[in-house]
């Protein structure tokens, strides 16, 4: 019997309705979030490799069908695909066990690092550490400004896009929402009308060789009947998703004020989660940019750090938002002992980060699925990928000023207006680290893992040399 053979054998569809047995499941999806590592991109090619190129659970075209889905969505879009895959295999308790082993690695170790980060971050070891992990990180980002550029940018339409939501975000500070928003629109409507520059298509490349065929897969072409669009059942999920989101919000707004630190963590991400397209990258321009100079719970600096932490560990790189609202924690607790606030808002800004991706798979995927190679959809999610670009070279630029330079200072002309660097305020070991993370990274492929350990050495080195 051949290995697709037995695959099928073992997979078809089992008591309950599950397409395959849960416990087989639960295993999967433990072992993609332990794997988890390399950002968005990185974690979607390990469930490719694992759910359709091993297990043969799902066929290539509808694998891509939910990333595409996913990538239209605010909020990070590998983590989604996971919940929209585990429902697709399992119904509902199989997408909330997915959603949850792909988050937990990485809220663990966040926090656990967190804890250290406060405790023991003016150590000169801690100190190096993280100093190398900035220039590192500076050039992963650097290298996803290239690496997705090179994915969307297919025609001149695009790089318009791109360039325009750069000028937008960078001079205009236009909020990042309207920029996806208006991005959207344009390709919604584009591809409406059959424009040729918007079929250029999204989601990731999985590798090259012969694809699985829908057919062929476990779940074979047909919608399983736990999938199907079910107004009734649709509304009951997400009416329960939604109050687990907004009742602990409200309840924080009513009895602690909007000024309260737990009250304006809670608001803010929950609207993060809103409004947040595009992936990562986007998301983390518009939490710098708003928890940095509007809440001031961090600086540029710790960004990064914490941009670093979540790069080196397991599950979605949007869990920097977990050491964000730590920070926010810690350094306003209170009448309560600083690490339980730090604690506490750790677990709820991943609470209310997280929670809304069940929502929007559970509301949307059993009308999506109805929709494969709807032409609207795919121009949308083509320009709203094209103005990431421009997005993520924004934050490339920002993380840039902040790392390479001590001062920067602010310009302006009419409604217009950016920050400079003061070149006398270079910092001359950061810009050596970067340019050896770039090099490590662009000529000589080093992965990211690699780079940024390696860079975190470095960094070590470089403290223990300047107190000498």
């Amino acid at each position: 019997m051949t290995d697709t053979a037995k695959s099928l054998t073992v997979s078809q569809p089992v008591a309950g309705g599950d397409v395959v047995p849960l416990s087989e499941a639960v295993k999967v999806w433990a072992r993609v979030a332990a794997l988890s590592f390399g950002g968005p991109a990185g974690q979607i090619a390990v469930m490719h490799r694992i759910v359709v190129d091993e297990k043969r659970w799902v066929g290539e075209h509808r694998f891509l069908h939910a990333l595409n889905y996913c990538m239209l969505l605010p909020g990070p879009e590998a983590h989604q695909l996971a919940i929209y895959l585990g429902w697709l295999l399992n119904k509902t308790k199989g997408g909330i066990i997915a959603g949850l082993l792909f988050v937990l690695p990485g809220f663990i170790s966040i926090l656990a690092l967190s804890y250290i980060y406060v405790l023991f971050g003016d150590v000169t070891v801690i100190e190096g550490m993280f100093f190398g992990l900035k220039c590192a990180v500076l050039a992963v980002v650097i290298q996803a400004v290239f690496r997705i550029g090179s994915r969307a940018l297919k025609n001149k339409v695009m790089v318009a896009i791109a360039a325009a939501a750069f000028v937008a975000i960078f001079l205009l500070h236009v909020p990042f929402p309207l920029i996806i928003i208006g991005a959207g629109a344009i390709g919604y409507f584009g591809g409406r009308a059959g424009v040729a520059a918007f079929r250029v298509g999204g989601g990731h490349k999985s590798g090259s060789g012969k694809i699985l065929e829908d057919r062929d897969s476990v779940l074979g072409e047909d919608i399983p009947v736990h999938a199907r669009s079910n107004l009734a059942w649709s509304l009951k999920t997400s009416g329960i998703l939604a109050a687990l989101w907004l009742l602990p919000v409200a309840v924080l707004l009513l009895t602690l004020g909007r000024d309260n630190v737990f009250s304006q963590i809670g608001v803010f991400f929950s609207q993060m989660a809103v409004v947040t397209f595009g992936g990562a990258y986007a998301v983390l321009a518009y939490v710098a940019q708003e928890a940095v100079e509007q809440f001031g719970w961090l600086r540029p600096g710790e960004m990064l750090d914490g941009l670093g932490m979540a790069e080196t560990t397991p599950g979605p790189l949007i869990m920097v938002t977990q050491f964000v609202g730590f920070l926010a924690g810690h350094r306003d607790p209170g009448a309560i002992n600083p690490l339980t606030a730090a604690t506490l808002a750790a677990i709820l800004t991943t609470w209310v980060t997280f929670l809304p991706s069940f929502l929007w798979i559970f509301a949307g995927a059993p009308f999506i699925e109805k929709m494969r190679g709807n032409t609207a959809l795919t121009g949308a999610m083509s320009a709203i990928t094209a103005a990431v670009v421009g997005v993520i070279l924004n934050l490339a630029v920002w993380f840039g000023l902040h790392v390479l330079f001590g001062e920067v200072r602010q310009i302006s002309a009419g409604p217009w207006s950016m920050d400079i660097p003061v070149l006398s305020s270079v910092i001359v070991p950061s810009l050596v680290l970067t340019a050896i993370a770039a090099i490590s990274i662009f000529r000589f492929g080093l992965s990211v893992i690699a780079t940024l350990l390696g860079s975190a050495v470095l960094g070590i080195c470089w403290k223990f040399i300047a107190l000498s």
